[in-house]
């Protein structure tokens, strides 16, 4: 008993995860898989993070520095040193310059150091460079939009393709049937001799043909998949569950224009950005502020000081022989050695270094004014194109339905007469041929309408997969 509650509970939790493993995907789990995968929009948006860590390093320059530096090493120094005049009269008389004396320092320093900096004051150029970095990342996020349009166009279009396959096979299917059926009677005017031999090999050559069609429709079946499969990542047995059926794109009025595209947006945002850039440049004549702090420790170690000469001199009246210096110490240090204080940096003339910069700012503006000036010009153009391709594609559609609707009464009629022996097996295969072109074209018809309903919707940036599928 225990073990059938186990069953149950396990098929229970499981029965879920199964069906959905072996239901066919809509077109949001495509579409939802290929975002997660498409190698473009995962560049992008990798090369935008660079956007967001130079936002950090705005956010991070007002934060304090230290700096810690240290050295050991063997110091010998030597100093001449010139003696003044002595003048102790009657005792001693030594004129100016009269010797000259070696002071040697020698021993093992050490030296430690550390540094301490702020900046209090950049200027306003960090301000500025904060707010168009801001701008900056407005741009990119926009572009991104751009970018997911493109992978909601590609998966579409792998979509309806196919289901322009699958339309083709169930036409192909109801030609086989025809044909069958029209095999049988012309066996039948055969026996009879109502009809030729070579134009009932007309007939088995109209069924090869349809069997090698049938190999076709396959091979691009297979290629589809293999696409949905690279792009979504979903198992090619899920999507050969896929069943899906072309219909028209209904669109109404656009309710924005060409201004809405991302592209144009996004140009915008980058010519803030780039005001943002020219005020930065321009705080180059002003004075930064900076709060300063240091610290320091000296040592000398088995040190010896010493001189060459008398640093005494002698005194001969009074029998004295003079005496040089020659001292060693334990160790000398000199700790703390503290400095703190507020310091500023005013470049008054830097080589017109500030200016090029400010300079090269404004030509980046006139550059991205032009593009937005070019862009204008081509999308208006785009959608004034691809308004006209819609309206073409959508009556195109009329069209090859009637066309479709003649040519299977036209295979009635030479089915019928086909029949009764009132005409040749070319007649009849001629008219199914029609009929199979008719049908096929109005599926392609259907195809066109929705690439250019597509486009339609991306000349402003409308694409709605919910006026789709």
């Amino acid at each position: 008993m225990k073990n059938n509650l186990l069953i149950f509970a396990f098929s229970f939790l499981a029965f879920p995860a199964f069906c959905r493993a072996q239901s066919a995907p809509d077109f949001k789990e495509l579409l939802d898989s290929a975002m997660v995968r498409d190698s473009d929009l995962k560049m992008q948006i990798t090369q935008n993070k660079l956007t967001d860590l130079d936002e950090h390093k705005l956010k991070d320059i007002f934060l304090p520095t230290l700096e810690v530096s240290g050295q050991v090493g063997y110091l010998n120094a030597t100093a001449r040193l010139t003696s003044p005049e002595i003048n102790l009269a009657p005792f001693i008389n030594i004129p100016q310059g009269s010797f000259n004396n070696n002071l040697n320092v020698s021993g093992f320093s050490g030296i430690a150091k550390a540094d301490a900096k702020m900046l209090l004051y950049s200027g306003g150029k960090v301000k500025y460079l904060k707010k168009a970095n801001e701008e900056k990342k407005i741009s990119e996020d926009i572009l991104l939009e751009k970018t997911k349009d493109d992978v909601v166009a590609n998966i579409s279009k792998a979509y309806d393709q196919l289901a322009l396959i699958h339309q083709s096979k169930k036409v192909l299917d109801e030609s086989k049937k025809r044909l069958d059926i029209n095999r049988k009677t012309a066996d039948k005017a055969l026996g009879y001799g109502l009809i030729t031999p070579y134009d009932h090999k007309k007939i088995e050559l109209a069924q090869a043909t349809l069997d090698a069609k049938m190999v076709e429709y396959e091979g691009k079946k297979e290629l589809l998949l293999t696409q949905l499969y690279v792009l979504t990542g979903i198992s090619k047995e899920r999507l050969r569950l896929i069943d899906p059926v072309l219909s028209p794109v209904e669109l109404l009025s656009s309710q924005k224009g060409i201004e809405e595209r991302a592209e144009v947006r996004a140009l915008e945002h980058g010519i803030t950005a780039a005001d943002y850039k020219i005020k930065a440049e321009k705080t180059w004549m002003i004075p930064k502020v900076q709060l300063m702090a240091s610290a320091y420790y000296i040592g000398l170690y088995g040190s010896r000081i010493k001189t060459s000469e008398n640093v005494i001199p002698a005194v001969p009246a009074l029998g004295y022989e003079g005496a040089k210096l020659d001292w060693k110490p334990t160790n000398i240090n000199i700790l703390p050695l503290l400095t703190a204080g507020v310091g500023f940096k005013w470049e008054i003339f830097d080589g017109k270094e500030g200016k090029h910069a400010e300079e090269t700012a404004k030509v980046g503006k006139e550059v991205l004014q032009n593009k937005k000036e070019d862009a204008l010009k081509k999308l208006t153009l785009n959608l004034a194109n691809n308004q006209t391709n819609y309206d073409i594609a959508t009556a195109q559609i009329n069209l090859k339905a009637k066309e479709k609707e003649l040519a299977k009464n036209a295979l009635i009629q030479a089915e019928k007469e086909f029949r009764y022996g009132m005409s040749k097996s070319s007649q009849l295969i001629d008219a199914e041929n029609d009929l199979e072109l008719a049908e096929l074209e109005y599926q392609n018809a259907l195809f066109n309408q929705r690439r250019a309903g597509i486009e339609l919707m991306r000349s402003t940036q409308e694409l709605d997969i919910t006026k789709l599928y």
